[in-house]
C-alpha cells in the first residue's frame, strides 16, 4: 500500500498533517488527519484559583484568544451565580463582534481567500496574502490592513492588552466605553460595514462569476449532509455572544435546542487510536463511524453551520445576503425556512455573510445608550462550585466547564473547542476529496495536494486551540541572507 503525506499542511492555525493511503490499484484506500501532539491544555489549569482562567486561556491561542477570554468569562458568571447587567452583556458583545470582523477578515485573505482569488492550482509560492494583493491591488491590501488595525485597537482598549485581553470579570467587565471612544468606535463600525459589503462584492466578482470555482463548490467532492449546530437568539436568529445552542439535522428539522449548560446531555466525545484529538458527536443519536448522514451522529460546527442551524440573520443586510446565498445555491424553503445547505466550500460565503453581521451588530450596540453605562460590575456573593461558559469562536461552538471547591480553585476542567467539533467532519471531507481527486493513474502533484488541502480549509481549523505539544516543539528553519541574497548562515531545530 503506498502512503501519501502532506506534512506539514498549510494555511491554518496550528500544526498537522494528512496521511493518504492507495490501494494496489492506485485508488485512495483512506486518508487521515493526523494530529500528532497532546492536547493537555485542562489538565494544565487544575489547581489554580479560578478568577485566573480568563487569563490562562487566552494563552491557548494567539488567534483567538478574545474566544477563549469571553467563553471563560462567562464561566466565571456562572461559576459564581452572578448575573450581568445588561449594560455588561452589550460591552461584552461589542468586543466580541470587532474580535470577529478581524478574524472573518483574516481567514478569507490570508487562509482560505488565496485558493480562489489566486487559483487553487497557482504556485504555491502565489497562494498566499502577497498574491491576493497582487491579484486585486495593493487599495485592497490596504483596506484589509486598515480593517485589522482598527478593529484590534477597539480589542486593545477595551481588553486591556492588544492579543491576549484581560478585561474580563465574573459578572462584569473592567473598562467602560467613554463618550469619547463611542464616537471613535461608531467611525469604525461603519467603516466595517462598508468593508464587509466590499468584501462581497469582491466574492461574487472573482469567486460567483467564475463557472470553474462555482462548480467545484457545487461538486459532490466537496458536499457532506451532517447535522449542524450554532447559537441562535430568541428569534433563531445567529448569535454570537449568548442564546441557546440549535442543532437541526440533514434535511433543516430541528434536533434539539438547548441550553449551553447542557451539552454534557446532547454532546460525548469518540476517541480513535491514530490522533490525540477527540471527536465530539450527538448523544442522541450515536457514533456510527466517519460517515454522514441522519443516521450518524456527527456534526458540524461553522459559519455555515450556523446559518444552517438559525432561521436567518438578525440584521437586515446580513439577512439580504443570507437569502442571496441560499437561493444561489439552491436551497428551498421548508416550513418557513431554509434547508441546509450541504456545499462545505461555500462556508467561505457564510464567513463573509457573519463578517457583515458583526460589523452592523458593532454600529447596532455602539448606539445603544446603556453602552456607555460606568456601572459595570455585579458584585460576587456566592461560593463558586460549578460554571458553564459557551459562545461561538469564529471556528464553532467553543465551552469551557469549570468545577472548583468552595474556595474557588479549580478541580476539574473540559474544554470543547470549535475545531474540535468539528474534526469528525474535516477528517470525513479530506477523505472524500482525496478519493474524489486521485485515481488509478492520476498523477500526484503539488496542485491535486492543495485541493485536498482545501478540504480542510473551508472550516478553518485552529489546531493550537484543539491541541498542545506536551512535551515538544515545532521544526523551525531559520535562513539569514545578506543583501546580495546569498545565505551566510542556516539554523534547523528539529520538531520533536
Amino acid at each position: 500500500m503506498k502512503r501519501i503525506s502532506i506534512d506539514p499542511i498549510t494555511r491554518l492555525e496550528g500544526h498537522g498533517k494528512i496521511e493518504i493511503f492507495l490501494d494496489d490499484q492506485g485508488n485512495v484506500a483512506n486518508a487521515y488527519l493526523v494530529i500528532p501532539e497532546l492536547r493537555g491544555f485542562e489538565q494544565f489549569c487544575v489547581g489554580r484559583p479560578a478568577e485566573e482562567m480568563p487569563r490562562i486561556t487566552t494563552q491557548i491561542c494567539g488567534v483567538c484568544p478574545e474566544a477563549h477570554h469571553m467563553a471563560s468569562t462567562k464561566a466565571l458568571d456562572a461559576l459564581y451565580h452572578v448575573e450581568p447587567s445588561s449594560a455588561v452583556k452589550k460591552v461584552r458583545e461589542f468586543f466580541y463582534s470587532a474580535f470577529y470582523v478581524t478574524d472573518h477578515t483574516t481567514h478569507f485573505y490570508a487562509l482560505g481567500g488565496p485558493d480562489f482569488v489566486v487559483g487553487p492550482d497557482a504556485p504555491a509560492a502565489e497562494r498566499n496574502i502577497l498574491g491576493v494583493v497582487r491579484k486585486v491591488g495593493i487599495e485592497v491590501g490596504k483596506q484589509v490592513i486598515d480593517c485589522r488595525i482598527r478593529n484590534h485597537h477597539i480589542i486593545e482598549a477595551l481588553g486591556g492588552r492588544g492579543v491576549h485581553p484581560v478585561a474580563g470579570l465574573p459578572g462584569g467587565w473592567s473598562q467602560p466605553i467613554t463618550k469619547e471612544m463611542q464616537q471613535e468606535f461608531a467611525e469604525i463600525a461603519r467603516q466595517n460595514v462598508d468593508f464587509a459589503l466590499f468584501s462581497l462584492q469582491l466574492f461574487e466578482d472573482i469567486v460567483l462569476k467564475n463557472k470553474a470555482y462555482v462548480d467545484m463548490i457545487l461538486s459532490d467532492t466537496y458536499t457532506h449532509r451532517t447535522y449542524y449546530m450554532g447559537t441562535v437568539d430568541a428569534n433563531n436568529c445567529v448569535n454570537f455572544y449568548d442564546g441557546m445552542i440549535r442543532v437541526v439535522d440533514p434535511e433543516g428539522k430541528g434536533f434539539v435546542r438547548y441550553h449551553p449548560r447542557e451539552y454534557v446531555t446532547h454532546v460525548a466525545e469518540h476517541v480513535e487510536p491514530w490522533t490525540y484529538l477527540k471527536f465530539p458527536y450527538l448523544r442522541g443519536v450515536g457514533w456510527k463511524g466517519f460517515v454522514d448522514g441522519k443516521e450518524s451522529g456527527i456534526y458540524c460546527a461553522t459559519p455555515l453551520s450556523r446559518l444552517n442551524a438559525a432561521d436567518g440573520m438578525a440584521t437586515p443586510r446580513a439577512q439580504e445576503a443570507y437569502e442571496k446565498m441560499y437561493e444561489t445555491l439552491g436551497s428551498k424553503k421548508r416550513d418557513g425556512r431554509y434547508q441546509p445547505i450541504h456545499y462545505r466550500l461555500a462556508t467561505h460565503w457564510a464567513r463573509l455573510i457573519e463578517l457583515l453581521y458583526a460589523a452592523e451588530r458593532m454600529v447596532e450596540l455602539i448606539h445603544d445608550p446603556e453602552i456607555t453605562d460606568p456601572n459595570l460590575r455585579t458584585p460576587v456573593t456566592s461560593t463558586p462550585d460549578e460554571g458553564v461558559g459557551c459562545v461561538e469562536a469564529p471556528r464553532g461552538t467553543l465551552t469551557h466547564h469549570y468545577w472548583t471547591d468552595e474556595k474557588g480553585i479549580l478541580t476539574r476542567v473540559n474544554l470543547i473547542v470549535g475545531t474540535t467539533n468539528n474534526y469528525a467532519p474535516i477528517a470525513m471531507s479530506i477523505r472524500k476529496a482525496a478519493q474524489g481527486l486521485i485515481k488509478k493513474g492520476t498523477a500526484i502533484t503539488e496542485e491535486i495536494l492543495n485541493r485536498i488541502e482545501m478540504a480542510f480549509r473551508a472550516y478553518d481549523p485552529c489546531m493550537a486551540c484543539a491541541t498542545h505539544a506536551l512535551p515538544g516543539q515545532m521544526p523551525l528553519e531559520v535562513i539569514i541572507r545578506d543583501a546580495d541574497y546569498t545565505i551566510i548562515d542556516r539554523v534547523v531545530r528539529e520538531g520533536r
